[in-house]
C-alpha cells in the first residue's frame, strides 16, 4: 500500500541546494587561500554561505518532521543534512581562525587542502544529485569511492603539513596556529567522507 503513495520529492531539492552551497563554500575558501587579500570581506562571504547552510539544515529537518512518507529513512535524512552542514561549519571555523590569528599568508599545504576540498565537494554535489535515481547504484557508489580518495589525499597532506611545521623554522606560536588550521581543514575533508558513507548506506538500503 505505502509503495503506491508518492514520496515527498522536496527533500532531493533541499539536499541538492545544501550540496551546491557546500561546494560554493569550498570554492570561496580556495579563492581566499590563493588570493589572500581583502580577507575580512571574503571571510564574511564564507560566513554568509555557512548561514545559508544552517537554514537549509533547519528547513530539511522541519520538512522531515512534517512529512508522512519520506524518500528514505528519517535517520538517514537527518544524518545526511547534518554531515553536509558540518563541512561548511569546519570551513568557516578554519577561515575564522585565520582571521583571528592574523595569518599573514597561507602555506602551500593549506592551499593544497583547499584544492582537495573543492574537488571532494564537487563529487559530493554529483553524488547528492544522483540520489534521485537510486537504480544507478554502481554510478553512485563510484562517486563515493572518489570522495574517499579525496579524503585520503587530504589526510596525507595534513600529515605532511604537520610534520613540516617542526622543520619549517616557524616560531612556536605560529606552529600552534597552523596546526589548528590544518586540523580544521582536514576535518572538513573527513566530513565529506562521512557524507559518502551516509550515501552508500542509503543506496544499499533503497536500491
Amino acid at each position: 500500500m505505502f509503495s503506491l503513495i508518492p514520496r515527498e520529492q522536496a527533500f532531493f531539492e533541499l539536499f541538492e541546494k545544501a550540496a551546491a552551497n557546500v561546494h560554493s563554500g569550498a570554492v570561496e575558501l580556495n579563492n581566499l587561500l590563493n588570493d589572500f587579500s581583502d580577507v575580512n570581506s571574503k571571510a564574511a562571504q564564507i560566513k554568509e554561505i555557512e548561514h545559508i547552510g544552517d537554514q537549509l539544515t533547519h528547513d530539511t529537518i522541519l520538512k522531515m518532521n512534517q512529512t508522512f512518507i519520506t524518500p528514505f529513512d528519517r535517520e538517514d535524512i537527518h544524518e545526511l543534512i547534518c554531515r553536509l552542514d558540518d563541512i561548511l561549519d569546519l570551513i568557516d571555523t578554519a577561515v575564522a581562525r585565520m582571521v583571528l590569528y592574523k595569518i599573514d599568508k597561507p602555506t602551500e599545504q593549506a592551499r593544497q587542502l583547499g584544492s582537495v576540498l573543492v574537488q571532494a565537494t564537487a563529487v559530493v554535489e554529483k553524488a547528492i544529485k544522483s540520489l534521485r535515481n537510486m537504480n544507478k547504484t554502481d554510478g553512485i557508489l563510484s562517486l563515493c569511492v572518489q570522495i574517499h580518495t579525496h579524503e585520503n589525499e587530504g589526510d596525507r597532506i595534513e600529515q605532511h603539513a604537520l610534520a613540516s611545521l617542526f622543520t619549517s623554522g616557524m616560531n612556536t606560536v605560529d606552529i600552534i596556529k597552523w596546526k589548528d588550521i590544518y586540523q580544521e581543514l582536514e576535518a572538513a575533508t573527513d566530513r565529506c567522507e562521512d557524507v559518502a558513507n551516509v550515501i552508500e548506506g542509503i543506496v544499499l538500503k533503497n536500491a
